[in-house]
């Protein structure tokens, strides 16, 4: 009987008290989802096809923007059966699969943030030796580097949940899988599945943190040491878009990890929105704020959007 109920499917859960409206909350949803894999995708494309963005910030960026498309076609397939099929069940398989891609991915991305940091770091504080610095070799080394550091470190951690039993309620917080989530579920000793995250956490997202602004603390005293002002504005400005995005992501993470520790006195729906808002508004923000910010983004794309546009004149007049 035990072993039955253990290997039996988890049940994911969308909007507690919100059920009758699921399929209203998914049209936003939907929107976000769409706005994501389009962006992310455009920039990929703008990054692969133009010779101009072959160049260590924006191979960076394209690891940002592979790695919030790989976030996003991980966690839309059973948030959108959730929200407009009502498919709350899940295989243990599948579970444990989809928990370890988004942790994965997630400490890809922090890894990326801090890769870029360190690119604007060079940039700024020895120009000359930029190129020699981050060759193209060393560059895809760096990248390789964050996609094995992600893969890896995560996979200890979810390797244990396949030998755990399960007799206690199947059912998820999210329409997604978590290991901090699943952990929970389990009939079993978990102290190293928490000690082991507390960890990771600390060595990824807070240590790379706190280079990131050591980081910034350099380049701003290099800035500072400038004589001409246009060309301390110059400088600043190639940062704006890093800095952007490190805000949104590390203040989604912020956020988030304060519902956690005070989740009994928030309600159970700022829990769950905030969840969403961590894994969604990264990855829907990063390619708008590069295409705004960076005028080589801009370029290159305004030639796509008038090849667009003359290709539809086209049809319209055949």
């Amino acid at each position: 009987m035990l072993s039955n109920k253990s290997a039996a499917p988890f049940l994911l859960t969308g909007f507690l008290g919100l059920e009758v409206v699921h399929n209203w909350i998914s049209i936003p949803f939907f929107f976000i989802y769409s706005s994501i894999l389009f962006w992310n995708g455009t920039l990929l494309f703008l990054i692969w096809n133009d010779y101009s963005l072959h160049e260590p910030m924006y191979y960076f960026l394209a690891v940002l923007a592979g790695t919030d498309l790989g976030m996003t076609l991980t966690t839309m397939p059973t948030v959108m059966s959730v929200l407009l099929l009502e498919q709350r069940e899940i295989t243990q398989g599948a579970c444990f699969t989809q928990s370890y891609f988004i942790h994965t991915l997630a400490i890809v991305e922090s890894g990326v943030l801090l890769a870029m940091a360190y690119d604007r770091f060079i940039a700024i504080r020895t120009p000359l030796r930029y190129n020699s610095i981050l060759t193209n070799s060393r560059v895809m080394k760096i990248g390789l580097g964050l996609v094995l550091r992600g893969f890896v470190s995560i996979a200890p951690p979810i390797l244990t949940l396949y030998w755990f039993p399960y007799c206690h309620s199947h059912v998820l917080s999210h329409a997604f899988c978590l290991h901090q989530d699943v952990m929970k579920l389990a009939c079993a000793d978990i102290t190293f599945n928490r000690l082991y995250s507390v960890v990771l956490v600390a060595l990824t997202f807070f240590l790379g943190a706190l280079v990131i602004v050591l980081s910034y603390v350099l380049i701003l005293k290099t800035v500072l040491g400038i004589a001409s002002g246009e060309e301390r504005a110059k400088a600043l400005n190639t940062c704006v878009s890093h800095i952007s995005c490190v805000l949104v992501f590390y203040v989604t993470v912020i956020g988030l990890t304060f519902i956690h520790r005070f989740k009994k006195y928030a309600p159970h729906v700022a829990h769950i929105t905030m969840s969403y808002v961590y894994f969604l508004f990264p990855p829907f923000m990063n390619p708008i704020i590069y295409s705004i910010k960076t005028k080589q983004i801009q370029r290159s794309i305004l030639p796509l959007l008038s090849g667009h546009s003359r290709t539809s004149a086209i049809v319209t007049k055949s």
